[in-house]
């Protein structure tokens, strides 16, 4: 039994790119940007516990790179809507 993990877009590009230009995005990406800039702290106090409590450097690798994974997911989903219209016109190459 194959597992089909190729990106299905049912929403029309128009649909789309109103999506993208709609206000409830733009809360939505101003939401995210405020995630960011809190993981950003977040990875700071972690390098201030790094020099004033000695933390060791396998777990300050680790809640970091838990920071990167999170930062990289809010910026692949503030593009998801891109990625959409990428596979929309894909699909439209292929036909």
């Amino acid at each position: 039994m194959s597992e089909d993990y190729s990106i299905k877009v049912n929403a029309t590009k128009e649909q789309i790119k109103e999506l993208k230009s709609s206000t409830i995005w733009k809360d939505i990406c101003r939401e995210l940007d405020f995630w960011t800039e809190g993981f950003d702290k977040e990875g700071d106090s972690i390098v201030a516990r790094i020099a004033s409590e000695n933390l060791s450097t396998p777990a300050a690798l680790t809640l970091l790179g838990s920071i990167d994974g999170r930062k990289s997911a809010v910026r692949y989903f503030k593009n998801i809507l891109d990625v959409f219209l990428d596979v929309i016109e894909s699909r439209k190459e292929e036909e």
